[in-house]
């Protein structure tokens, strides 16, 4: 019995591990893509596991899904995401990923000395105002981190 080149959303929702309402979620913001049946029923290509695949690796890097999205753009529809395009993709990740990494790295290696010292103060706190450098601008909230490391700025 040849295998059908066709999964129902109950398969793929078993297959990758993802709810139904997450798989109908990531087709709204164009991840995956669906046909329907005469029945109206969706069916997906089996493509879709290899991006599920994807969407799950870099979320759980803690890549936005806008650009997971972004990334997923560059290989064509009904094309199956293979070894290179996963190499290009995590090209894409790489730096942020870096930074990521080292910003954790120094907060990890510093957390302990916050919680000793039971401040979190803003003025002082290695953490969030390493040397005070933004006591030049005055008192209050000055900054939170977006994303990508760009303040919003009060």
């Amino acid at each position: 019995m040849a295998m059908s080149r066709e999964l129902s959303v109950g398969q793929v929702s078993e297959r990758s591990g993802f709810a139904v309402s997450a798989l109908h979620f990531y087709e709204k913001k164009g991840l995956i893509r669906s046909h329907r049946t005469s029945g109206n029923q969706r069916r997906y290509d089996r493509d879709v596991l290899r991006r599920l695949a994807i969407v799950r690796m870099g979320t759980e890097l803690g890549i936005p899904l806008a650009e997971v999205a972004e990334a997923l753009g560059h290989v064509p529809v009904g094309h199956t995401p293979s070894a290179a395009d996963w190499r290009l993709m995590s090209e894409l990740w790489h730096e942020k990923l870096d930074r990521r990494i080292v910003l954790m790295t120094r907060m990890r290696d510093e957390l302990n000395g916050c919680i000793g010292c039971g401040c979190l103060s803003t003025s002082s706190c290695p953490l969030m105002n390493s040397g005070d450098h933004l006591a030049e601008e005055g008192s209050g909230p000055r900054r939170l981190m977006r994303e990508g490391g760009e303040s919003y700025r009060s």
